[in-house]
């Protein structure tokens, strides 16, 4: 039987030893012989609601600032010429966008760019009411948390990425799509925003990137969750844990053990639900793994 979550909606000194972290990567590289990249890597460019625009600003020789819906956008350099990578909420319509870009001197054009269409999967499901309604007190209870969790959500560091590539933070097949919209009883609940990957309870979850973690904690839906900030915007979340390894200011690299899989929280069974975020927009993870997944998301 499949497991998923039953969701109704849903600072810290240590960046010296976090900039340490990237700057050994680039130094293990060149010591190997390979020249050092002219940016991050980056994720799979996918321009639809829940999905990553990567835009072209052109060259110049100081960085463009630019903004989407008086955001903050990742801008790197790739060999001379300057890109935004912009994370698109799962709500945008499809269209015509603009990026606002500031550039030196303090001019600001418009760059355009076209969202298009996407169906992601429906599921209808029947469950017992007490599993889709809270009580007054749970209720209370998430909402205190909602407020807690969208103030983390806000983070943004000025650390660029080393990569905007990342791991896929537990073994296991990927049990739930970004996207999926469950309809519970026949009330529609939010798209699902992140990937669900099925692991037994106790299973290690590591790092999908090097990062700092902003907030660990055990909440109403999440259950024990980590938030990593890996710098100019880019969050990842780990949820259902039954172990965290790790506290708030600790320095991770990728691939460094955080937690363990767990069923805690809002869940009918054990599974890892990761989460990644791009400017205030939680996005599709398996746009930022070497590896799509079988048959899709």
């Amino acid at each position: 039987m499949p497991r998923f979550c039953l969701r109704s909606s849903p600072r810290f000194p240590a960046w010296r030893a976090f900039a340490a972290l990237l700057l050994a990567g680039l130094a293990l590289s060149s010591a190997a012989g390979a020249a050092p990249p002219a940016g991050p890597e980056l994720p799979r460019a996918r321009a639809v609601p829940g999905g990553v625009a990567i835009i072209d600003l052109g060259a110049s020789p100081v960085p463009p600032q630019a903004m989407l819906d008086g955001t903050p956008v990742l801008v790197v350099d790739e060999g001379g010429q300057w890109r935004a990578v912009a994370g698109l909420r799962l709500d945008t319509e499809p269209g015509t966008h603009e990026l606002v870009v500031r550039r030196e001197g303090g001019a600001e054009t418009r760059q355009s760019f076209v969202v298009s269409p996407v169906r992601y999967a429906e599921q209808r499901l029947k469950v017992a009411p007490g599993k889709v309604d809270l009580s007054a007190e749970d209720l209370a209870r998430y909402e205190r948390e909602r407020d807690h969790l969208a103030s983390v959500a806000t983070t943004r560091s000025d650390m660029l990425p080393g990569t905007l590539r990342m791991l896929q933070p537990a073994a296991g097949r990927r049990s739930s799509s970004f996207g999926l919209r469950r309809i519970f009883n026949g009330q529609p609940r939010n798209p699902h925003s992140g990937m669900d990957i099925a692991a037994p309870a106790g299973a290690p979850v590591v790092a999908a990137g090097a990062g700092r973690v902003i907030d660990s904690g055990d909440y109403f839906f999440n259950g024990g969750t980590i938030w990593l900030d890996h710098g100019s915007g880019l969050l990842t979340m780990y949820c259902h844990l039954s172990a965290i390894d790790v506290k708030p200011g600790d320095v991770v690299a990728a691939g460094q053990r955080i937690g363990a899989v767990g069923a805690t929280g809002r869940v009918t069974g054990p599974h890892l639900h990761w989460s990644v975020s791009l400017n205030r927009a939680m996005v599709d993870p398996s746009l930022f793994l070497d590896e799509p997944a079988a048959g899709g998301h």
